[in-house]
């Protein structure tokens, strides 16, 4: 896969995670989402950096959205899900790469 293909998901990534602050979301589920759209789109902003920053940056991404189990909105919980399916793709993309 491309550095096109690894910017696709990490933007993909982002916007999902930010879709998800317009939603009527859990006060617990929001603090997490919102750490993890911050981190997200500071990749998402420019250009990657090299490829251990942004596997420890996703990894990050990973631990945050892993205490979201519910956000008691079926909208954001759809935003969550894609943004689950965005980073396991990212995460292969630079294993792959590996």
């Amino acid at each position: 896969m491309t550095d096109a293909t690894l910017d696709r998901l990490v933007s993909d990534l982002h916007d999902h995670l930010a879709a998800t602050a317009t939603r009527p979301v859990r006060e617990d589920a929001s603090r997490w989402l919102g750490e993890a759209e911050a981190v997200a789109g500071d990749l998402a902003g420019g250009p990657l950096p090299d490829d251990e920053v942004v596997r420890a940056r996703l990894g990050h991404v990973e631990h945050l959205l892993s205490n979201v189990e519910t956000t008691e909105d079926d909208e954001a919980d759809d935003h969550v899900a894609a943004a689950r399916d965005a980073l396991d793709e990212a995460l292969a993309v630079l294993d792959d790469e590996a």
